[in-house]
């Protein structure tokens, strides 16, 4: 199963590399200037404008490094209803599908969401920390091909195309300091407060079968533990973003 990649939207408006799947079916790979890799990603951050026309919604997602244009076809699709339906501003995340296409001599990017949220500031706060890490790990490995210690042909492809340099890596890493300062103080946990991902890991693996464990039932048994609702789609949606767990079928999921 394809994860979901993290990115700031100010490294996905510098991307202008797609790479062909080898597989028309398919759709093209986005490569970004860290060297990320997507079909798929994973935003969060504020919604701050929707707007329909004709047959199509669109919306921007605002994180700290800037924003992500967002296009839904057909405003009966539940994605659009969804999201017309969402009050501005409001936090949100959502997966979705990263797409690159020239106007003229314009670059146009875009993401066409398949599935939105209305989250709180605490899950923003936890993506950008983790779209962080990810974001790091990608420009370390970035520097360690620059210094012929590790070799991958999408990163390749990468390094041709944006001409990579210390400098640029560094412009990058800038970027996600900035935006990391844009988190909040975590309030301290209390030692006892319940950690929703293990949770839910050990209700799934003692629910092994075909089909999982329903959200529903995860939700219900998880508030006896003092979990709330929100706290859990959070995290069931983070386990299914890191590929460990899939939806076999909708409202239900797996240990992968």
């Amino acid at each position: 199963m394809e994860g979901a990649v993290r990115l700031f939207a100010g490294e996905f408006n510098q991307a202008t590399l797609s790479v062909p799947d080898g597989d028309d079916r398919n759709a093209a790979w986005v490569v970004t200037p860290s060297g990320a890799c997507c079909r798929m990603v994973f935003l969060a951050g504020a919604l701050t404008e929707v707007h329909e026309d004709g047959d199509m919604v669109y919306a921007r997602l605002a994180d700290p490094t800037g924003g992500f244009d967002l296009a839904c076809g057909g405003r009966s699709s539940p994605v659009a209803g969804a999201i017309v339906k969402i009050p501005l501003p409001s936090f949100v995340s959502l997966t979705g599908r990263p797409q690159l296409y020239c106007r003229g001599s314009e670059m146009i990017r875009t993401v066409r969401p398949d599935h939105i949220r209305p989250v709180d500031r605490t899950v923003r706060d936890q993506w950008i920390l983790r779209t962080a890490q990810a974001t790091l790990h990608r420009l370390e490995t970035a520097r360690l091909s620059l210094l012929g210690e590790y070799s991958d042909e999408r990163l390749a492809a990468a390094f041709r195309h944006y001409a990579i340099t210390p400098a640029l890596l560094g412009e990058i890493a800038a970027m996600v300091e900035e935006a990391v300062g844009q988190v909040k103080p975590a309030e301290p946990a209390s030692p006892d407060a319940p950690d929703a991902r293990e949770l839910i890991i050990e209700l799934l693996k003692a629910n092994p079968g075909p089909r999982g464990m329903a959200v529903e039932a995860i939700i219900d048994t998880l508030a006896a533990q003092g979990v709330f609702q929100d706290a859990v789609l959070a995290a069931v949606e983070a386990l299914i973003v890191e590929d460990e767990c899939y939806q076999p079928q909708k409202g239900f999921v797996r240990l992968l």
